[in-house]
């Protein structure tokens, strides 16, 4: 591929001159201009987008960094950002995987939304101390350069188990996130923080990973040992849809045998019968202000940390704790 040495090497002039030419710089005659332009021609030139965009310090193009994009709850997140960025004159481009992570050093992005463990806060705050736009949506930073748009995760969390608790349940199960999520992290503290105050509930908890397969096999661990009534916070839908769908295959029925309640609030989960229960918030307004917290860091503008909150929704799946009934075999 040919490249400006060898444009200006054919042309007979310095490698400024053949620079200048292919910006439209009036440096240059036109005379001069339209001969190295044919060459450059001649020769199938393709400037080297990166490296002109190093030069002119932006690309015009945002990064959003995810830890992957399975579930419907990154199609709303990002199209969000998108809505964000539409009159802007910025672009957006997905990533995920430690190797897009050299997309910050090298510049070929002017700023960054992360929602992805796979970086460590260390990491961030390096490339922040280097003059990186950042805003995060899963962690904790304080630098100039760094704005948070969190999610009330510990509200929502809140309001899940006291609405159980005051439903009079009195044997929860609590379905966690994979271990390195910040959102899984801040829920499971909510939980804890309102159970100490109830010791008299029975606490069990179970390991997921946030989707429907670690829904599905929480809901038969829950079966192989049901015996009575009892409510159980997933502390995501994709959970919660997962072990809906498991138990539907068994006598067990949601909203009468087992309470269930997700937090997400995905499309999918209206759907239900009976309706899910859930934590809801606006996956599109979380990426709108993410984005828009983003290019006033971009611009220089003062920004102030933004938080998403949650309402409840009450749903059917979960009912009333009720004496243990359950005596059909599985």
């Amino acid at each position: 591929m040919a490249n400006i040495k060898d444009i200006a090497k054919q042309a007979g002039v310095s490698i400024s001159t053949v620079s200048y030419a292919l910006n439209g710089s009036p440096k240059v005659t036109a005379e001069t201009s339209a001969r190295i332009l044919a060459i450059a021609k001649e020769l199938q030139y393709t400037p080297n987008a990166a490296a002109r965009n190093l030069k002119k310090q932006e690309t015009k193009v945002i990064g959003v960094f995810l830890s992957d994009f399975n579930g419907a709850f990154y199609g709303e997140l990002l199209q969000g950002m998108k809505e964000g960025l539409k009159q802007s004159g910025y672009d957006l481009v997905a990533c995920s995987g430690k190797q897009s992570h050299r997309l910050l050093p090298q510049r070929m992005i002017d700023g960054a939304i992360v929602l992805d463990e796979s970086f460590s806060s260390e990491e961030l705050l390096k490339y922040a101390d280097l003059g990186h736009k950042l805003v995060v949506l899963d962690r904790d930073l304080n630098h100039p350069n760094v704005n948070q748009v969190l999610l009330d995760n510990k509200a929502g969390a809140r309001l899940a188990v006291e609405y159980l608790i005051e439903l009079g349940h009195r044997k929860l199960y609590v379905v966690t996130g994979p271990k390195g999520s910040f959102d899984s992290r801040q829920r499971l503290q909510a939980v804890k923080q309102v159970l100490s105050r109830h010791p008299h509930i029975q606490y069990i908890e179970m390991e997921g990973d946030f989707t429907k397969a670690s829904g599905a096999l929480a809901g038969l661990q829950i079966a192989q040992h049901f015996s009575e009534p009892a409510a159980v916070f997933c502390l995501n839908d994709e959970m919660a849809i997962g072990m809906y769908e498991y138990l539907t295959t068994t006598n067990i029925r949601v909203g009468r045998d087992i309470s269930l309640i997700g937090f997400d609030n995905i499309e999918i989960s209206q759907y239900t019968q009976p309706r899910l229960a859930t934590i809801d918030y606006s996956k599109q307004k979380w990426g709108w202000l993410s984005s828009e917290q983003l290019l006033k860091l971009i611009a220089g503008e003062y920004v102030e940390h933004e938080r998403i909150y949650v309402t409840l929704i009450k749903g059917d799946s979960v009912g009333a704790a009720l004496s243990s009934h359950f005596t059909e075999p599985f």
